[in-house]
């Protein structure tokens, strides 16, 4: 893949209060899909049996006691994402000149009226296993836009290539792309037998096909990228992630499958781990974005997307490994990317 050689330095500029607030909603979506997870986890999910009002009222707050306290505290605290969503899309919308910037916000907000649409579904008609999991997945979704505009509205969202150069390989980029593919086929497939319209099975055995993808896919980004710190940090961070996903979801298979027929339901256990596991669940999908839309701009030319670029850090190494430390001039950059 070819790539512009010395692309030039653009800028946006940085509103360190727009950018708090958006690091803000989204730590504050990650919790409502830790609330969401503890409705399913607990059974709650028709603990209040009406939508959009609560017990017939819209504003009145119910008796939160048992099942209740879950599925009208997520209720609650969607509203406050809502209203959080609503801020961010105007305050960037008027303050950002990123046209793609703008259209993604106004697309969180789109997503998060749909994710509420979706949400009074499954309770006006009672849990449908499809509806269900359409929320959860459309719940991450919501959580990976924020993500994305909140990594780039900050100083450093994306590495520059006047340090160290290393043009993107194909099989990198669609690797990474392929990993995303796998992780929301995952993440619909936990979904279905979360909220019992499919067998555990499925589930377990696409696990097999994640940590294989995400494992070769950090290899190669860990072996051609190592001094790239954009790139080479959140491929470390997939790898731990990974490795703290499957314990997790061995400790739910444990708790909700093999124990599921005598353990009481539901379980301290299985509370536990499904609420883990859906959480680092999110983060793994958030950190895999994140991680392709760095690898494919890397080779592409951020400045017509108004991307900061900033120099990567300057490390020593031999063309072995393809890395050219700043100072080399042009014709030699331009020799080493072609032969790559």
């Amino acid at each position: 893949m070819t790539a512009t050689r010395h692309p030039e330095l653009v800028s946006t500029d940085y509103h360190r209060a727009r950018h708090i607030f958006t690091v803000f909603t989204a730590c504050a979506i990650f919790v409502l899909i830790l609330a969401g997870a503890l409705v399913t986890s607990n059974d709650a999910g028709l603990s209040v049996p009406d939508w959009p009002t609560s017990f017939g009222s819209i504003y009145k707050i119910p008796p939160m006691v048992d099942g209740v306290r879950f599925e009208h505290g997520h209720r609650m605290f969607a509203e406050l994402v809502g209203l959080l969503t609503i801020i961010l899309a105007l305050w960037t919308w008027r303050d950002d000149e990123r046209r793609w910037m703008r259209r993604l916000s106004i697309t969180a907000l789109a997503v998060v009226v749909m994710q509420g649409i979706l949400g009074g579904l499954t309770v006006l008609y009672f849990l449908p296993p499809a509806v269900s999991t359409a929320h959860a997945a459309l719940g991450q979704t919501f959580f990976c836009i924020t993500v994305i505009i909140a990594i780039f509205t900050g100083r450093t969202p994306v590495a520059a290539s006047n340090t160290v150069f290393r043009p993107v390989g194909r099989r990198i980029a669609w690797l990474a792309l392929i990993s995303v593919g796998v992780l929301y086929a995952q993440l619909i497939l936990g979904g279905l037998f979360r909220h019992g319209g499919l067998s555990w099975w499925p589930h377990v055995a696409n696990s097999a096909v994640v940590i294989a993808v995400l494992t070769w896919t950090t290899f190669l980004a860990l072996s051609n990228y190592r001094g790239v710190d954009h790139i080479r940090k959140p491929a470390l961070l997939i790898l731990i992630l990974t490795t703290l996903q499957v314990g997790l979801g061995a400790a739910a298979f444990y708790a909700r499958v093999v124990r599921g027929d005598e353990a009481p339901q539901p379980q301290l256990l299985m509370v536990i781990s499904t609420v883990a596991h859906v959480g680092v669940g999110a983060l793994l999908l958030a950190t895999t974005v994140i991680f392709t839309i760095r690898v494919w701009l890397i080779g592409l030319q951020p400045q017509k997307i108004g991307i900061k670029l900033v120099p990567n850090r300057e490390i020593t190494g031999g063309r072995n490994h393809g890395q050219i430390v700043a100072g080399h001039n042009r014709e030699a950059v331009s020799r080493v990317v072609h032969r790559a």
